[in-house]
């Protein structure tokens, strides 16, 4: 959601906060500002639109300055304006701050607050927590306190960038359910939502968990727990991925650059597993009940997982959307029951609340995370890396890929164990990276095909087995950056209700490699035939040619690790058809990369 950079040192911090905010615009937004210790007190400069916009506009990389802070907000309380865009601050203006998250009990708080005599100029619930320090202060020996107090009396979720005028050698920051991270330079310290914001200038990071709060100035760091202000030693861990890996590389969008880095992105997957994946699948081969919760793309492949699973292992896998899980689960969750939780960004709220839960019930926690020292990775008992590197296209590419590369490998290595002769997919997996750069050759035709398609105002996706997670992603894509109406189906579902949508020249996207239920997918794509859908088939036998208007042609490979080469040519047409319908694929309208509220 909301993008956080903090910056304090000897270098410009204008030009530095809005690089950061820049970075993390993929994040989705519609206002941004900065609040910049100028010398003369604190500077806020905001308003409603982009950063490049309002940069021009406002000139918030001139503001002259060596500390300050920025957001680029996505509106949850009070409509995006320039009022409403943070920083927001206290009555005296000598408090600024930025928040990510959700304040529970604002209105509460507010009330109160208006009752002492403090003036509100903003609708939203991050007022609140300025307008609360500037009271505790009133009481408190220094800040500091001040500010801990205040937050022992907010519930809900928030991440927190605060710069007090009284104090010009620091800022504070706070984590609570919502993602940040200390970035640790020399003679110069940052915070961020996330690491590209910061990592031109460091790699060296501190990742905040949820009740802490950080102080920096250019030469130190402190974290403390805001329960009791007691400080908390943390590790500084070192990231391994370069900026140039989080820039476009000459690519019109992230988006096309991260389809295209895929074969790299699987071959990490797969050798950056080998060692660790046997370990894991001895840890969690006992357990026969397991759930798998998941959001959007996520939970894709872990309906991917629970096909692969079933088949390989006779295991019974229940898939869950996370933000259900705590509702549905909750009495059946116990010690005896293994929870796979699968997230690109390690801190989507929905699912970090059904770890919380699963744990709480003493379940076994196994997390696929992209994103190393992620919330996720510190809540889990086991973590299985994705490997992805950083992905900054909102649509998830190559994070959803390297997640059904590595769920393939963890299913393979548990069927190894109890003696299941997997070598031909062991083989056929090491081949994919491979396969995946031959599919991206049908890009100039996919391109083409679009120019065709960009009016349609409906699709369909039809797939059967382990392609029907493969029709729901397909779908997903298109309807996430080309806005077009998109349906995903288990082909077996076309004649219990939508054959009625088919009509003359509907578009529907048949997902059919040769395999058990190959022959099943002929006659539901002849049943769209019959009723003159428009048909683009995906597979490797030359019979779809006879049956389908486009046709696809896919390598063979076998069809429990067909879903990883076939979402390839599905992300393309969404790119194409996104960019030629006039979008920008890497930032959709009312979407963000990392869901941090619920």
């Amino acid at each position: 959601m909301c993008g956080i950079i903090a910056y304090i040192g000897d270098g410009e911090a204008g030009k530095i906060l809005v690089d950061g905010l820049k970075r993390l615009e993929y994040r989705g937004y519609d206002s941004a500002g900065v609040a910049i210790d100028t010398g003369e007190g604190i500077t806020i400069k905001k308003g409603a639109g982009r950063v490049d916009e309002l940069n021009e506009m406002l000139g918030f990389s001139k503001l002259p300055g060596k500390r300050g802070i920025a957001q680029t907000r996505w509106a949850t309380h009070g409509e995006p304006n320039d009022v409403n865009a943070h920083p927001h601050t206290d009555c005296s203006g000598r408090i600024a701050l930025v928040h990510n998250g959700i304040i529970e009990n604002y209105l509460e708080l507010k009330e109160g607050l208006m009752e002492r005599g403090h003036t509100f100029k903003s609708e939203t619930d991050t007022e609140v927590i300025a307008h609360l320090i500037e009271e505790e202060l009133k009481s408190s020996e220094n800040f500091e306190e001040a500010l801990r107090r205040a937050l022992l009396k907010l519930k809900g979720s928030f991440a927190l960038a605060i710069i007090y005028a009284g104090e010009r050698d620091r800022l504070y920051l706070v984590r609570n359910e919502s993602p940040l991270v200390l970035g640790i330079g020399e003679g110069e310290n940052f915070a961020a939502s996330d690491v590209p914001a910061f990592l031109e200038y460091t790699n060296r990071v501190v990742f905040l968990d949820d009740g802490e709060y950080a102080v920096i100035g250019k030469d130190f760091y402190e974290v403390k727990r805001i329960e009791d202000g007691e400080r908390v030693e943390k590790e500084i861990q070192e990231i391994s991925w370069t900026l140039d890996m989080a820039e476009k590389a000459g690519y019109p969008h992230f988006m096309l650059k991260e389809i295209y880095e895929q074969p790299q992105a699987i071959k990490d997957a797969i050798y950056g597993n080998m060692e660790t994946i046997g370990e894991i699948a001895r840890a969690i081969d006992e357990y026969e009940k397991i759930f798998i919760v998941a959001m959007g793309t996520s939970y894709h492949a872990g309906l991917y997982a629970k096909y692969l699973f079933q088949h390989l292992l006779g295991k019974v896998v229940l898939v869950e959307d996370a933000s259900e899980f705590r509702y549905s689960a909750e009495k059946v969750v116990d010690e005896n029951t293994l929870v796979i939780a699968i997230t690109q960004s390690g801190e989507t709220a929905d699912t970090l609340a059904a770890i919380k839960l699963a744990k709480a019930k003493g379940a076994k926690v196994l997390s696929v995370v992209n994103v190393v020292g992620s919330m996720a990775t510190r809540l889990s008992d086991l973590v299985i890396y994705t490997h992805a590197g950083p992905e900054i296209g909102v649509a998830a590419t190559k994070t959803y890929t390297t997640q059904l590369t590595v769920m393939a490998l963890l299913a393979m290595a548990i069927a190894e164990l109890r003696g299941v002769n997997i070598s031909t997919l062991k083989e056929a997996l090491l081949r994919v990276p491979g396969l995946v750069e031959e599919v991206l050759k049908h890009d100039g035709a996919i391109r083409e095909l679009s120019k065709s398609l960009k009016e349609a105002r409906d699709f369909f996706y039809i797939g059967r087995s382990f392609n029907v997670p493969t029709a729901l992603e397909g779908a997903l894509k298109l309807k996430e950056i080309s806005y077009i109406h998109a349906e995903g189906l288990s082909a077996g579902e076309l004649k219990h209700g939508p054959l009625a949508l088919i009509e003359e020249g509907v578009p529907v996207v048949a997902i059919a490699p040769s395999g058990r239920l190959f022959e099943k997918m002929v006659s539901n794509i002849k049943e769209v035939s019959a009723r003159k859908g428009f048909i683009i088939a995906l597979g490797d036998s030359e019979e779809l040619k006879k049956v389908s208007d486009v046709f696809v042609e896919m390598p063979s490979l076998p069809e429990e690790l067909t879903p990883i080469v076939y979402a390839v040519p599905l992300q393309l047409l969404a790119y194409h058809l996104a960019v030629l319908r006039g979008n920008d694929p890497d930032k959709p309208r009312n979407l963000a990369k990392s869901v941090t509220v619920e």
